[in-house]
């Protein structure tokens, strides 16, 4: 593939990862968005910890903005159940809901195993290799024990299988759905074996494709998002200060 092919498609699989386009925000963004954006990064990676309080003063602070378009931006958060504003007590980081997280699961499940069936039936060769890229990058991110790097070439991966589908939408979409899961899945990455495991079963979803097996594309990808379903119990045992309900 020509490299300014590979580029270009790099570029636009990136864009779609992250959930925007490149008309989509204007050059110069407000205060508030940026906020945002930082802030919504900072939860969905647990920098900022669930139950931990957030201080609309400092981040207003920190930007050197008045506290209106942090106020702003915080109520959008708390809108998609990221923070929650006590009036006399102040504003905390929410803990994971635990019984949100099936209901989540199964609805990107059924739309990724979509996804996966329809790009092993159009995938062009480029498409393939773009894949293939992104997944040389979740090895050498395992090698290299980086596991934010991993994360976020794991989002790449599945954002080109929707992508390849013809359905970048179907991607956004699931972004709105999956902001609780996210949180669970970084506590997923650190258990032993985990990593391995996504990368083997990144594996025989690209295998599937690559062979243009949508069937089969369709069975990998449902087997590898079965595993969420079947890790949350013991991941909450694990980390149980995160979720809103002890195990």
């Amino acid at each position: 593939m020509p490299a300014r092919t590979s580029r270009k498609m790099d570029s636009k699989i990136r864009r779609i990862a992250a959930g925007t386009r490149r008309s989509g925000r204007p050059r110069a963004a407000t205060a508030a968005s940026r906020i945002y954006s930082d802030l919504r990064t900072e939860l969905l990676s647990l920098q900022r910890r669930p139950g931990e309080a957030i201080s609309e003063a400092q981040i207003a602070l920190t930007y050197g903005v008045s506290r209106t378009p942090v106020r702003e931006a915080i109520l959008k958060l708390s809108d998609e159940g990221l923070l929650e504003i006590y009036p006399q007590s102040g504003i905390f980081v929410s803990r994971i809901p635990v019984a949100a997280l099936p209901e989540a699961i199964i609805i990107r499940k059924a739309l990724e195993e979509t996804t996966a069936r329809l790009a092993a039936e159009r995938a062009t060769s480029s498409q393939i290799l773009a894949l293939q890229s992104i997944l040389e990058r979740q090895r050498e991110a395992s090698a290299a024990g980086d596991s934010d790097t991993f994360h976020q070439a794991d989002e790449m991966f599945h954002a080109a299988v929707a992508d390849v589908a013809g359905y970048p939408g179907i991607w956004k979409y699931i972004q709105q759905v999956k902001v609780h899961v996210d949180r669970y899945r970084r506590l997923t990455l650190p258990q032993r074996g985990r990593i391995a495991k996504v990368i083997v079963e990144h594996e025989a979803v690209l295998t599937a494709i690559e062979a243009h097996d949508a069937e089969g594309a369709r069975r990998a990808m449902e087997v590898h998002l079965e595993s969420l379903l079947e890790n949350i119990s013991a991941t909450q045992h694990i980390n149980p200060e995160y979720f809103d309900e002890q195990p």
